[in-house]
This record gives structure tokens, sequence and C-alpha cells, in this order.
């Protein structure tokens, strides 16, 4: 593995697992899962190979006695191998015994969550430091640590090179391709989904092109917090044609347990008088590059200023408000989300959004530490940063005093520093754990 591209969970691993008997790596397809988990299992069993599945569905403890740790990749394809795993390790609690591996929650939930015994790490795309392109210079960890924390750094690198990160995805396997090869490869990856994983999840899709113009519309709904009414009314080909809430539902719910969607909370802080705030989340698909090919959008599209869905797609202009943005902000949005989702948990944060219910105020992303300490961040697909654009931040750090450690405006510009009213302007690339 010459050419393997460490990654942030790495970091994670590497401090867990000497310490605890078994670790699980979920996350879609394609993210990097088992080029990640090789590197450090002695033992591999593919149970996704029907082979090794047959064994496993008969007798699951066969599989766990090789040289640890043991990875059983692609798990869920015999779930009983999560409770031989719980069982193995209520009897040897010794680290470092198992990794597993899953591209989709089990169709049929284990019978116990593995709490205490089997501790789960999410697994996304490469998120922007990870990819190679700009070093960060500006630390989500120091700036919790520190409100006086540096925030300094220049890159080269500007608009045009985030629309090309936007459509090249965070899959580390078709980063390289030429861009035909590249879109045929997305196009199979959402062929896969519609044509194989939902009736391996179980559900029986009678109506692929019903199930397509539904992602679309969810794609078109990116970084708002848009309604699934409205999203299943835009999926719709005519008045007769509307899914039905049931059937929509499903969608929702397979494709979660695909880790296809990757969606943001509403924050809900507890020490302080902010009343009446949207809980709605907000959309996102794992990787924004799907989203984009899903709305037909390529980088001429997006650097052209295209509103989301004018002339890509049908359904795509239904699924939005009028408010919502353009889809090249939506997309920057969702790229820096994925991002700052990654970031995050290297350091145990969570990731919210914040949204006054009559949306009179409103910030991007909200992380936040297990002792309530905060930072907000706002995302602008904009290289000039005016006072505008910081009052949410500004009031939001009326409201909650000491308890905001760090506001900070995310922006396609080349320079990071810190304005007079201590809002930190950080080049997405720059920001980095």
């Amino acid at each position: 593995m010459a050419d393997y591209t460490r990654r942030i969970i790495d970091d994670e691993l590497d401090e867990l697992l000497p310490e605890l008997a078994a670790l699980a790596l979920e996350g879609p397809k394609a993210v990097g899962k088992t080029a990640t988990a090789e590197r450090r299992a002695k033992t591999v069993h593919r149970l996704d190979v029907p082979e090794i599945s047959t064994i496993a569905a008969a007798d699951p403890t066969v599989l766990l006695g090789g040289t640890p740790p043991v990875l059983l990749d692609e798990w869920q394809h015999v779930p009983s191998v999560w409770s031989a795993v719980r069982t193995a390790v209520d009897r040897d609690p010794k680290p470092g015994r198992f990794i597993l591996a899953g591209s989709a929650a089990p169709t049929k939930a284990p019978s116990h969550s593995g709490a205490g015994r089997i501790v789960r790490l999410r697994m996304r795309p490469l998120s922007l430091a990870e990819r190679g392109i700009a070093k960060p210079t500006v630390s989500l960890a120091a700036l919790f640590r520190s409100a006086s924390a540096r925030v300094t750094g220049h890159t080269v690198l500007g608009l045009a090179d985030y629309v090309h990160e936007i459509v090249v995805s965070g899959f580390p396997g078709i980063r390289q391709l030429s861009a035909r090869a590249l879109r045929a490869q997305l196009d199979g990856y959402l062929e896969r989904i519609v044509d194989r994983d939902f009736e391996e999840q179980g559900y029986t899709v009678r109506r692929p092109q019903a199930l397509r113009r539904w992602m679309t519309a969810f794609a078109a709904a990116t970084s708002t917090t848009t309604s699934l009414e409205k999203i299943r009314n835009a999926a719709a080909t005519g008045a007769e044609d509307v899914p039905a809430k049931t059937t929509v539902i499903e969608y929702r719910n397979v494709l979660e347990r695909l880790w296809i969607l990757d969606q943001v909370p509403g924050w809900a802080p507890t020490k302080n008088n902010l009343r009446r705030l949207t809980q709605a989340p907000k959309h996102h698909l794992v990787d924004p590059a799907l989203a984009a090919r899903l709305l037909g959008a390529d980088e001429r599209a997006l650097l052209g200023g295209i509103a989301a869905g004018a002339n890509l797609v049908p359904v795509a202009s239904a699924a939005r408000s009028p408010g919502d943005g353009t889809l090249l902000g939506q997309l920057f949005e969702g790229l820096v989300t994925q991002s700052v989702l990654v970031y995050a948990q290297a350091i145990e944060a969570r990731v919210y959004h914040f949204r006054t219910h009559e949306g009179r105020h409103e910030v991007d992303l909200i992380i936040e530490t297990n002792d309530r300490r905060v930072i907000a961040i706002e995302v602008k697909a904009s290289a000039e940063i005016t006072n505008t654009s910081v009052q949410h931040l500004l009031w939001l750090k009326e409201q909650l005093g000491s308890s905001l450690k760090d506001m900070i405006v995310i922006t396609t510009a080349k320079h990071a520093y810190r304005r007079q009213d201590g809002v930190a302007v950080v080049p997405a690339v720059l920001l980095g754990p």
C-alpha cells in the first residue's frame, strides 16, 4: 500500500485500537474503509465473498480465531458476526482483537448494540485537509483550546479550485480519473444504489426512475432545511405521480442505512436563553460530488452561476425555496460541511446547524464539545467578507457569551486572518483538525 493516503481517522485508530478490543468502521462504499483497516489487520475475512459468508453464517466464531487484529470486512452480510464479536469480547477483552468494516447497516439489526464492547467510528470521503491540495494552517482543536489561537496562512487556491473539488469527489479511488471516466464512475455508483443496494437492504424498487428523481430532488435541497414533503412533491413528474409518504420515508431510511445521507441536525443548546429553534436537519449527501452528478452540474455550470435547478433537471428548482441561494453556494457549503464533520469527529465534537424558528438568525455550522464549548461557522462561497457576512455570528456571541469559543467564516479567499470584531476568516483548505 505504498500509495495509501493517510487519513485523519488513522490517528483515531492509532489511539483507540491499542486500548479497545473491537472497533467498527462505518461508511459508504468506496470511502476507503478496507484499505485503512487492512493496514492494521493481521487476519482478513471478506464477508461479501460468498464462500466466506456461507462459512460465517453457519458458524461465525470460525472467523474469530485468527491472528489479531482480525478484520471482518463487509460484516453486514452476516449480521450474526456482530453478536459473535460481542460475545468474544465479553470473554476476552484484550485490546486490538477485532476490526469490523461495514458499508451498510444490516437489514436485521443485531440483537445487541455492542455498546461497551464495540466502538463505532464513522468514515467519510476525503476531507479537504486529506486531499493533498494545501496544508492546513488553522487548527480546529487549537481554536477550542485558546481564544488567542493564531489565524494565519495563505493559499493560491481560489473559487475554481473548490468547484473542481466538489466535482471530483472525496472518494479516494476515483479522484485521479479523467473527467469522462470520473463521471462514468459516479453514474455507476448512483446506479448501483438504485439497482442493487436497495435490494440488498431488503427493499424492492418497483420504479427506479421515481427513486432517482427523489434522490435528485434531495440533492437540489443540499445545505437547506427544505421539508421532506416539498422534496417529495418535487420528485413527482405530475400531480398524479407524487410518491407515497411511506415510500419516501423508506427511501430516506435505506439511504441512511447505506451511509449515503449525512444530514446535520438542528442545534438545541441547553444553558442559555435561546428558544424556538428550528430542529429540522440540513440535508446533505455524503459527498457533494454525488449531488452535483445527480443534478447534472459540471464545473462550467457551477462557475457560470446557475441557480440550483435552473436549466439542470426538472425536479431541482421545485425542491428549493427562493432564498436558498445558488447551487454553487449550496455545494460549497456541502464540501465544507463534509470536511468539518471529519475534523469534529477527530476532536470528539459534534456538528449541528442553528436557525431560529422564524429564520431571523441562522448559522451554517455549530461545533460543540462534550463540555458545551462552541465554535460557530458561517460558510461563504466568496472571497469578500463584509459586516453582513458576520452579523449572525456576532448576534450569537451576544447570546452565548464565553461559551462561544470562536467565530469563523470559511471562504474561497486566499488569506486567513482575524477581523477586529474577533471573527476568524479562513479559506476552506486552510482549516484542519
